[in-house]
């Protein structure tokens, strides 16, 4: 059984190293092989160009491949891998495309999962231990009225003028600011065209208290389901979405403005023009440390009271392992690997697993990853 890593970008090396270090048998995948080698050459020689067609005639039935490519490649390895009878891991979300292979997964007993990075993934990891915890309390009582937040962002350790600096594609992170959201807010449905539009604070409960800015971002509604949240709870609040150093509104706000008058063809060269010029003056020195934190929430009100208040707290940043950022993307996608390797997750296309078992052994895992990373009871 082998396991094939696509792609070595910036978020890719620690979990495919762990891999190799763990003795597994690891062909290495990447469009540019000198890069490949800069990240994993010390440790193997089995590094190829990739391309779908070179992959596919690699896989064999049992095989694992994993997809760090562009997110829309991730749809085409996966049927390759259905037609080849191997395995698919990816961090991204699970696009409508992959959702809908989840029948020919099952039917062919195998396994395609996915949103086990970051976030989407650690983040996960966090709310299924927390509803988990919630529903085996005393306090869960089905009038009990819930808030659920989860908030994520990479930010410099160090802040600059700009309040952010680029840790992936800084096209990617302009188009993001383009992306409506739908979450709930009081009960009531908050539909956003620009996240500008909804930048509230968040005070994270961190060893030294610190505020931060929040919006929300993509559909946070499907996760209820995928959360285990039943449908007769009477939710208030549920938002996922992205943090950001104080001061970025502020800092960004004439790239909001610009980004609003881009349109067609003209507006997207622009976009790129300008992912250029902030790349150009944003990104992170040689051994600058990146930052990364999330902090997932769960709160149950009765008559107005809190009964039951969790928060999942991690603060992570660049040391000697590298990036913080990188750290904590692949090496989760590593654990999904491993687990599949294990039979340990079900045949379909799944996301990140809420199995108590393997809640507590990846939680526990992901602690080592990061500086800070606790459960506060309010």
């Amino acid at each position: 059984m082998t396991i094939h890593w696509c792609g070595t970008g910036l978020s890719s090396a620690p979990g495919l190293r762990r891999l190799i270090e763990n003795g597994h048998k690891v062909v290495v995948w990447n469009r540019t092989v000198e890069k490949a080698q800069e990240a994993v050459g010390d440790l193997t020689t089995d590094i190829r160009a990739y391309s779908l067609e070179a992959l596919a005639a690699a896989l064999q039935p049992g095989d694992i491949a994993i997809s760090m490519l562009p997110a829309d490649q991730h749809v085409a390895i996966a049927k390759t891998c259905l037609e080849k009878k191997a395995h698919f891991v990816s961090s991204s979300y699970i696009a409508p495309e992959m959702k809908a292979l989840d029948a020919a997964f099952r039917e062919a007993g195998l396994v395609s999962v996915n949103e086990v990075g970051l976030d989407p993934g650690i983040d996960h990891l966090m709310a299924h231990d927390l509803v988990a915890r919630y529903r085996a309390s005393k306090a869960y009582h089905v009038d009990n009225v819930l808030s659920f937040t989860s908030y994520c962002g990479g930010v410099p350790k160090i802040p600059n003028p700009f309040r952010y600096k680029f840790s992936w594609a800084p096209l990617g992170v302009l188009k993001a600011l383009r992306s409506p959201s739908r979450s709930l807010r009081n009960f009531s449905e908050l539909r956003v065209n620009r996240p500008w539009d909804a930048i509230t604070r968040y005070d994270a409960p961190l060893p030294v208290p610190e505020s931060f800015e929040v919006y929300p971002n993509r559909d946070s509604y499907p996760f209820m389901e995928d959360y285990r949240f039943d449908p007769d709870w009477k939710v208030k609040d549920f938002v996922r979405g992205t943090i950001r150093l104080n001061g970025w509104q502020d800092a960004w706000t004439p790239v909001f403005r610009e980004i609003e008058t881009l349109e067609g063809p003209a507006g997207d060269a622009r976009l790129a023009e300008m992912a250029a010029q902030f790349v150009a003056e944003n990104s992170y020195a040689p051994g600058e440390p990146d930052r990364v934190i999330l902090f997932v929430s769960l709160k149950a009100e009765r008559d107005g009271r809190p009964v039951f208040h969790e928060t999942w707290a991690m603060d992570a940043w660049g040391d000697a392992r590298g990036s913080a950022m990188a750290r904590l993307v692949s090496t989760p996608v590593s654990f999904a690997v491993e687990s599949v390797l294990k039979r340990e997750i079900a045949v379909g296309v799944h996301g990140a697993p809420h199995d108590p078992k393997l809640l507590d052994s990846w939680l526990g895992q992901v602690r080592g990853l990061a500086q800070y990373m606790e459960r506060v009871q309010h």
